[in-house]
């Protein structure tokens, strides 16, 4: 089955939390897979989010990257609630540890116009209290930046199955598979893989992978914003690699949301 990485939507492949709005389909995949614990102060920029309607403990719902001092880049299908049940939090690395970190309230919501089918997966959020003083990461405008050979790394509070402690930031590096490998996947092309508006990155072999709750979060490369997490077919199965929003060809309409 194909899965986001944030809701489980029925017949479709999404990665977001698996507390986000689930359907019942059995389904209950888990944060990034085979990961290692990452610090705060490595990755000030990534920001989790939660949300009131989440059947999580912590709230968890989806990732996040912090890309102005108030704005937030995370994936369109995270955005299912009202904008009033959302919560950013910065700088808290165990979810459950509710004195450690900033948080601020989600005062707008922004979806890319083209989101469908799984394509331009991105949406905008502005704080209502921005992080100022934490720094940003900067958004890859490059298209040559997705290449089959470079190893970006993957943050996230997501399901881990087991290989690593639950709402705790872990980071996995994910080899760039070269878009030849989604596309070669009948599956994958059908949920709406295409070389223009996404990534292809993982291990054939399994093991490492984002996974439900991850959904939004950043895919980071030489120090930029190269995608955020967005779809998969389960998490780090065999044969199945992980699918990212590609930054670099939506960056000019991006960029005008930032600006705002």
């Amino acid at each position: 089955m194909i899965l986001k990485r944030a809701a489980l939507i029925a017949g479709v492949l999404i990665l977001a939390s698996a507390g986000a709005a689930t359907a019942s389909t059995g389904a209950d995949r888990r944060l990034i897979v085979g990961g290692t614990l990452a610090s705060t102060s490595e990755a000030p920029w990534a920001i989790a989010l939660t949300n009131s309607n989440s059947s999580k403990q912590s709230s968890r719902w989806c990732g996040a990257t912090l890309v102005r001092a108030d704005k937030i880049i995370t994936a369109a299908h995270c955005m299912t609630k009202p904008a009033d049940s959302y919560t950013a939090i910065q700088g808290r690395a165990d979810l459950l540890d509710d004195e450690t970190g900033r948080t601020s309230a989600i005062s707008r919501i922004w979806i890319h116009p083209d989101y469908t089918n799984n394509r331009n997966d991105f949406a905008v959020l502005t704080l209502a209290q921005p992080f100022t003083g934490v720094p940003t990461l900067k958004l890859e405008t490059d298209p040559k930046a997705d290449r089959k050979g470079v190893v970006p790394t993957v943050y996230g509070w997501g399901d881990t199955e087991d290989t690593g402690p639950a709402d705790t930031l872990q980071k996995a590096a994910v080899p760039d598979l070269g878009d030849s490998t989604c596309l070669a996947d009948k599956g994958y092309v059908g949920n709406g893989y295409t070389a223009a508006t996404n990534i292809c990155a993982g291990y054939l072999e399994g093991g490492r992978d984002a996974c439900q709750g991850d959904s939004g979060g950043p895919l980071v490369l030489n120090g930029r914003l190269l995608g955020t997490v967005s779809w998969g077919r389960g998490c780090a199965d065999r044969g199945y690699p992980g699918v990212y929003a590609e930054i670099a060809p939506a960056a000019p309409i991006l960029r005008t949301q930032l600006d705002r």
